[in-house]
C-alpha cells in the first residue's frame, strides 16, 4: 500500500483552484473535480453574470449545477496523504533501498550498515539469513557506530580519549584507560545534561516573564500616557479658552475705553474748533476796526469788539501716550512671563527615560562607534565674537580680530566658547582636531550662562557641563569647577561618545588605537551639546572631523 501511495503523483489530486490536495473532492457535470468549498466560492462569485463556469474548461452552465463528492477521489486523497506522511524530510533518516522519492527509515541495521522502511524492512524479519543482524532505532551517520579498526560496534566509552570503541580496542590501543560501557557512560551525561537543560530552562522562564512583564509595562505605559495626554489635552483646552477669552475681554474693555475717551476729546476738539472759527471771525471784526478811519464809527464799534476778546483762553492738551494703555502690555507681558515659569518649572515629565528603556549594550569596537558618527556644525549665533568659524561652520579658530556677529541674547561674551547648532538627544558619536596648548571640548546643556561669573559659564565649571582639557602633553577632566587627573596616551585627536538615554559619556584619545580616558555615568535631563573653548592663543583652534575606520579600541586601564 505505501509503495502504491508513494507512486501517486500529487498534482493530479490537486484542486486548480487553492493548488492544495483536494479536500471534500466533488465533481462537476464536465468531469472536473473541485475542493467542495472552493468550487462554492467560485460559483458565489457568478451569481450575477447569469450562467456558472468551469474553471479549468470554460464550460458554461445556465443554472448552478448540483455537486457530487466524488468517493473514489476522497480515499485516493487519503492514501496519498498517508504516503506523503510516509516521506522523509530533511531532518528523518531516509531509507537507503528506496529510489525517487525517498520513504522514512524506522530501523537501520548494524551489520549492513543501512537504514530501511517498513517496506525493506521485511526481509529481516521473513529470512533466516538477517537473523543475527543487530537492528536498532534509525541512527543518521550508522558508520560512526561501527569500529574502523576493528568492524564491531563502539558499545564502550574511553574517558580517557573521549570516545567511543569496541570491546577489542580496550585490549589494544586503549588498554590502560578507564573506560566504561556507552549505555552507562550515556546515563551520567544525559544526568548532567538534564540538570543543565533545568538551568537553561530556568533561564528560558525569567526571560519569558521579563518579556512579559516589560509587554505589560509597555502596555501600560502607553495607557497612562494616553490618559496623561488626553486629560491634559483637556486642561489646556480650558486654559487656552481662557485665555482667549480673557483676550477678548481685554480687547474689549481697551477698545471701549478707547471710544469713551476718543469721544470725549473728539467733543473737546469739536469745542476748540468752534472757539477757534469764532475767535477768528472777531479777529477779522478787529482788524477791520483797527482800519477804521472814521473816529466815530471806531468808538462806537469797541465795546462790542472789546467785549468779545474776554473769551479767548488757552488750553493744555496732553499728547503723550495714556498711562492706562501703557499697563495693559505691560501687565500680559508679566503674566506670560509668570505662566511660562509655572508651565516650565511645574509641568514635567518628573521620570527620566531610564525608568522605562531597557539599556542597550553600548559600543565596543570601532565599527560600533561609527554607527554612531554625528555630523557636528558649530552654531554662529552661540560663538564669542573673537572666534572664527570656518569650515562650512565646523572649525573654530582664535583671532584678535572681533568678528562682525550680530547681536544674539545665547552669545558667550566673558569666554571663547561657542556650541553646536543642533541639540543630541540620542546616541552620538564625533571626534575633534585639537590645535593649540589650553582646549577644552565639552558637552553641556544650552541654558549655561552666558553672561555670569567664572563658575557659571566656564565649560566644566558648573553642573551643566562636562569638559576635557587638552593641553601640549595631557589630559584632565572637569565637572562642577573640580578638576580631575586623566591617564592616557596623548593625542591631538580626541573622540567623544554619548548615549543620552544611558546617561553615558565618554572621552577618547584617538590615535592608532582608541584609548578611553574618561567615561561619566549621570541622568541627563535636558538636551545636549557640543561645545568648545579656546584660550586666547592666536591660532588656537578645534576642527571636527568625520570619524574614520583605522583604530582600535583600548580602555585606560590596558595602559598601566
Amino acid at each position: 500500500m505505501a509503495k502504491r501511495g508513494a507512486q501517486l503523483d500529487a498534482e493530479k489530486f490537486s484542486c486548480s483552484i487553492c493548488l492544495d490536495l483536494l479536500k471534500d473532492p466533488v465533481t462537476v457535470p464536465c468531469g472536473h473535480s473541485y475542493c467542495s468549498d472552493c468550487i462554492k466560492r467560485h460559483w458565489d462569485e457568478q451569481d450575477d453574470s447569469g450562467f456558472y463556469s468551469c474553471p479549468q474548461c470554460r464550460k458554461r452552465f445556465r443554472r448552478r449545477p448540483k455537486l457530487k463528492k466524488n468517493i473514489l477521489l476522497a480515499e485516493l486523497v487519503e492514501n496519498l496523504k498517508k504516503t506523503e506522511l510516509q516521506v522523509a524530510g530533511p531532518q528523518d533518516v531516509s531509507c537507503d533501498v528506496c529510489f525517487g522519492r525517498k520513504l522514512k527509515a524506522v530501523k537501520s541495521c548494524l551489520v549492513c550498515l543501512a537504514s530501511y522502511c517498513e517496506e525493506h524492512l521485511q526481509p529481516h524479519y521473513r529470512s533466516a539469513a538477517f537473523k543475527k543482524h543487530r537492528l536498532l532505532e534509525p541512527c543518521m551517520k550508522i558508520q560512526e557506530k561501527i569500529c574502523s579498526l576493528h568492524d564491531e560496534e563502539t558499545e564502550i566509552f574511553c574517558r580517557t580519549d573521549q570516545q567511543s570503541i569496541c570491546y577489542l580496542c580496550t585490549m589494544d590501543q586503549h588498554r590502560d584507560h578507564e573506560t566504561v560501557p556507552a549505555a552507562a557512560e550515556r546515563r551520567q551525561k544525559q544526568k548532567e545534561l538534564e540538570e543543565s537543560r533545568l538551568n537553561v530552562q530556568q533561564g528560558i522562564r525569567e526571560r519569558e516573564e521579563a518579556v512579559d512583564r516589560l509587554k505589560g509595562r509597555i502596555i501600560g505605559i502607553n495607557f497612562e500616557a494616553d490618559e496623561v495626554v488626553e486629560e491634559s489635552e483637556v486642561y489646556f483646552t480650558e486654559m487656552i479658552s481662557f485665555i482667549q477669552d480673557k483676550s477678548s475681554e481685554v480687547k474689549q474693555q481697551v477698545r471701549s475705553y478707547q471710544e469713551s475717551v476718543v469721544s470725549e476729546l473728539k467733543e473737546l476738539q469739536g469745542k476748540i474748533q468752534r472757539e477757534l472759527s469764532e475767535l477768528k471771525r472777531k479777529d477779522v471784526q478787529m482788524e477791520q476796526l483797527v482800519h477804521t478811519e472814521d473816529h466815530a464809527q471806531f468808538l462806537i464799534s469797541y465795546p462790542s469788539v472789546s467785549a468779545l476778546s474776554e473769551l479767548t483762553h488757552s488750553y493744555s492738551i496732553q499728547t503723550a501716550p495714556l498711562k492706562d494703555f501703557m499697563d495693559v502690555p505691560v501687565g500680559v507681558r508679566n503674566i506670560m512671563v509668570n505662566l511660562w515659569d509655572i508651565l516650565r518649572e511645574h509641568i514635567t515629565l518628573k521620570a527620566t527615560k531610564q525608568q522605562f528603556v531597557p539599556l542597550c549594550p553600548q559600543p565596543e569596537t570601532r565599527e560600533d562607534f561609527l554607527q554612531y558618527a554625528q555630523k557636528i556644525t558649530l552654531d554662529p549665533n552661540s560663538a564669542h565674537r573673537e572666534l572664527l568659524l570656518s569650515d562650512k561652520k565646523r572649525k573654530v579658530t582664535y583671532t584678535e580680530e572681533a568678528q562682525p556677529y550680530s547681536y544674539h541674547p545665547q552669545r558667550f561674551r566673558r569666554y571663547l566658547q561657542v556650541l553646536s547648532r543642533n541639540p543630541l538627544m540620542h546616541r552620538h558619536y564625533w571626534e575633534v582636531e585639537v590645535r593649540g596648548e589650553g582646549v577644552f571640548v565639552a558637552v553641556t546643556y544650552k541654558d549655561t550662562s552666558t553672561a555670569g561669573g567664572y563658575t557659571e559659564c566656564g565649560f566644566g565649571s558648573n553642573s551643566k557641563s562636562w569638559a576635557l582639557f587638552c593641553d601640549a602633553a595631557s589630559f584632565k577632566f572637569r565637572h562642577n569647577n573640580k578638576l580631575t587627573p586623566v591617564s592616557g596616551p596623548w593625542s591631538s585627536r580626541v573622540g567623544v561618545y554619548l548615549d543620552h538615554t544611558a546617561g553615558v559619556l565618554s572621552f577618547y584619545s584617538v590615535s592608532e588605537t582608541m584609548t578611553l580616558l574618561h567615561k561619566v555615568q549621570t541622568a541627563f535631563t535636558e538636551p545636549l551639546y557640543a561645545g568648545v573653548w579656546l584660550y586666547p592663543e592666536e591660532g588656537d583652534s578645534v576642527k571636527f572631523l568625520k570619524p574614520q575606520k583605522r583604530t582600535s579600541i583600548r580602555s585606560s586601564d590596558e595602559l598601566s
